[in-house]
């Protein structure tokens, strides 16, 4: 088994690009994750690693034997899962990220029953509003509320998830209310922008009469935390693009106004990617199975 752990801390080192980062995603130590590594050099006879102060990256012969190496962790995985299968009892660990107002709301609540239902898994759960690498931050599961990019990756819909444009009343009697679309864009609006590299969110997509308008837009204020986002709003700081469902409870208290109700923004889909070979893990097949029917009745509600 050391052999194998050494794999596993290898292959999250090669894929985060640090012996911390790699460790720490193990719960191991930085200084065990460096001995792991340092203990497969041994048994290979090469560097695994080029070595400076500032980066570490994998050599010719440590980038070769990554690539084997995660077959044989993945061929492992698939062997314990088959396991699994045949002995009623999932075990093991399933990660998986989720957007940060839509985890805390629907998601988590969700995973303390999941694992009292099969004890013997552990769903390791990380809320962020950021694009996520499904490979790089090695993810079983994700969530998302947008629209799903293209990829390799499968897509399990839970449900559409209507997005609205809105404001405090003290704002919109402050700056006036946008009539048009064209009104975000000309009329000196602070927009409230979800914000991170490589966001895709550096502008907003309306439906007009005319079909999809994108607005390219400007604003004081942006962050990668949508409930930072709210807050603004609700701060009396601009005009925000939300779900609905994010949204709902100040809308009908009335802390927050719908603005451009018939050129709302483009709704969002509520569902989870996985890669297509991860789902003959029993374990996350229960999970999924778990989840989205619960979040499906939760959204519609």
């Amino acid at each position: 088994m050391p052999y194998i752990e050494s794999l596993h801390v290898f292959v999250r080192v090669v894929e985060l690009g640090s012996i911390t980062a790699g460790g720490r995603d193990l719960r191991l130590t930085p200084a065990v994750a460096s001995n792991r590594v340092k203990e497969l050099e041994r048994r290979l006879g090469v560097r695994l690693f080029n070595r400076t102060t500032r980066s570490l990256s994998p050599t010719e012969a440590g980038q070769s034997f990554y690539h084997h190496a995660r077959r044989v962790i993945e061929s492992l995985q698939d062997a314990e899962a088959a396991i699994a299968g045949f002995s009623g009892h999932p075990r093991g660990t399933i990660q998986v990220t989720a957007p940060l107002g839509f985890g805390k709301r629907y998601v988590a609540p969700l995973v303390p029953r999941f694992v009292d239902a099969y004890p013997d898994v552990s769903v390791r759960l990380r809320l962020s509003d950021r694009k996520v690498d499904m490979l790089e931050d090695g993810l079983d599961i994700a969530f998302v509320v947008g629209q799903p990019p293209e990829s390799t990756l499968k897509l399990r819909k839970i449900a559409d998830c209507p997005r609205v444009l809105c404001a405090s009343p003290d704002y919109l009697a402050r700056h006036g209310t946008p009539r048009t679309a064209a009104d975000l864009v000309t009329g000196g609006h602070n927009c409230l922008l979800l914000r991170y590299p490589r966001s895709p969110e550096y502008f907003w997509t309306l439906e007009t009469p005319e079909g999809p308008r994108k607005c390219e837009l400007s604003g004081k204020y942006d962050s990668d935390d949508g409930d930072v986002l709210t807050a603004w709003a609700l701060d009396h700081r601009g005009i925000v693009n939300k779900p609905r469902f994010e949204v709902a409870a100040h809308l009908a208290r009335g802390d927050l106004v719908e603005i451009l109700s018939d050129t709302p923004p483009i709704a969002a889909i509520a569902g989870c990617l996985y890669p297509h070979r991860r789902l003959q893990d029993p374990k996350l097949r229960l999970f999924l199975d778990f989840i989205t029917p619960r979040c499906r009745e939760a959204l519609s509600a």
